[in-house]
């Protein structure tokens, strides 16, 4: 198989990027813009040994469940590669890919799989966007916004996400003219030049209040005042929603890391607030916020409802971030212990804590392995010993190291929340597997859908331990 070769060939599957799985002659093809069920004739883009990557030159037969994208720039774009499979199918291309991963790398043969969580309008769903900014390719000289095309940071052109609230599109239109009227020049990453990174907007889809930050390459803007009357006078929207905030990010580093640390006011307080299943939360530019709020409530009611709990248990929260967990199982629970490394997001989880009234949260800034190998959070807190653990690691799992504690520490009930079904499967292997500690076994498994057109799934997963 050679480069630009035209294969025809039949999708049977997806990848989590939502590039279309087939085979021809022995190979594996990865087709971009192809959906299951498709019969397409696919230009071979990149071969290797027993696989190529390829792209539609043409379908030949469309899939039934094949549909018309929402947004006209889906196919270029990197954010959303699944928005031309019908919504229904990809719900069951999510959970079929968690069974998968847990019966090919957990070991799992009967899964007690619950159906996946999915949403009854599944765009306009982003409370949090993050746009580059850059200069135009057709238009050498027009600054451009977007998001970057699928593994490149060539920016797209889009400046109404279909995921993401339609006023954003009205706040980049008048950045981008407030920076060509004052000629203000975009980060250029080769050189390391230029004032102008990111946008960054989030909101309070209960609250209407609207944040919106821009990352510059240095410590002052230009004409900052004129920046905030402008988008002043966009606010409030037609919707209602309100601008609370303005604000700047210095990143002057040479990094692909989009925010730097510091954050320096040009109007109101660097943060908004907003309210999740009943509760307030502080929300910054460096904070993490679930970005799909409707989704969130359910994705945490449902770890609330795993953890059985009746109001007598001690419950370890790990990887707890501003407490949004903990702030759901506060209230069904004894005591909740809230562990989480980032020094600022365990300030937001005392803060948000105080102002809801919660008086049986405990927060600590630590790494989730090290506070649950030694049992205890500081010299200032007893011996604790948890009836159930809740986990809500990054992408890459759960520590080696804590998976081991926490058979040791022997919790009744322990209740995963993965973002990442892959390392999900390898972590529930280790807990359930013989060995020393608790043994524990898969009792309850449900995806829940907070990222709809992408191939990103959560899962809620809960272990009881066998006595």
């Amino acid at each position: 198989m050679q480069k630009n070769d035209l294969i025809k060939v039949h999708i049977e599957d997806m990848t989590n990027d939502g590039e279309g799985i087939g085979h021809s002659d022995g190979f594996t093809l990865f087709v971009k813009d192809a959906v299951i069920g498709d019969t397409v004739l696919a230009r071979v883009t990149r071969p290797k040994k027993t696989y190529a990557y390829a792209r539609v030159e043409q379908v030949l037969v469309s899939s039934p469940d094949r549909v018309a994208p929402a947004c006209p720039k889906a196919r270029s774009c990197g954010g959303c590669r699944m928005q031309e499979l019908a919504y229904e199918k990809q719900l069951a291309f999510k959970e079929d890919l968690v069974r998968r991963n847990l019966t090919r790398l957990g070991g799992f043969s009967d899964i007690p799989m619950e159906p996946i969580i999915g949403m009854e309008e599944p765009f306009r769903y982003r409370n949090k966007a993050q746009y580059p900014i850059g200069t135009s390719k057709k238009e050498p000289g027009r600054l451009t916004t977007g998001f970057y095309a699928g593994r490149t940071h060539d920016i797209i052109d889009i400046r109404d996400c279909m995921l993401a609230p339609a006023r954003n599109a009205d706040i980049l239109r008048a950045i981008l003219a407030f920076a060509e009227e004052h000629h203000l020049p975009a980060y250029d990453e080769a050189a390391g030049t230029g004032l102008l990174r990111h946008v960054l907007i989030r909101e309070g889809f209960t609250s209407g209040e609207v944040l919106i930050c821009l990352v510059i390459n240095g410590r002052k803007l230009p004409k900052a005042g004129q920046l905030v009357e402008k988008l002043l006078a966009l606010s409030p929207f037609p919707d209602g929603a309100e601008i609370k905030s303005i604000c700047l990010n210095v990143n002057e580093k040479r990094t692909n890391v989009i925010l730097g640390n510091e954050v320096l006011p040009l109007f109101g307080p660097p943060f908004i607030f907003d309210t999740l299943g009943g509760f307030s939360f502080r929300i910054s530019p460096l904070s993490f916020y679930q970005v799909n709020p409707v989704q969130t409530v359910k994705l945490y009611g449902t770890a609330v409802e795993f953890a059985g709990l009746t109001g007598n248990e001690t419950v370890f929260d790990l990887y707890c971030g501003i407490g949004t967990i903990s702030h759901f199982l506060a209230p069904h629970a004894k005591d909740v212990y809230g562990v989480e490394i980032v020094p600022e997001a365990i300030l937001d989880a005392k803060e948000n804590a105080a102002r809801n009234g919660l008086k049986s949260t405990h927060f600590f800034t630590a790494a989730a392995e090290d506070v649950a190998e030694r049992g205890y959070f500081d010299e200032h807190t007893p011996l604790v010993r948890p009836d159930v653990i809740v986990v809500d690691p990054p992408r890459k799992g759960c520590e080696a190291s804590l998976l081991h504690t926490i058979r040791a520490l022997a919790p009744d009930r322990v209740v995963y929340v993965s973002c990442d079904s892959a390392t999900l499967a390898r972590d529930l292997k280790i807990l359930c597997a013989e060995g020393e500690g608790a043994r524990y076994e898969l009792a309850r498994v449900r995806p829940c859908d907070m990222f709809p057109h992408t191939g990103h799934v959560e899962t809620v997963v809960l272990l009881t331990r066998n006595t």
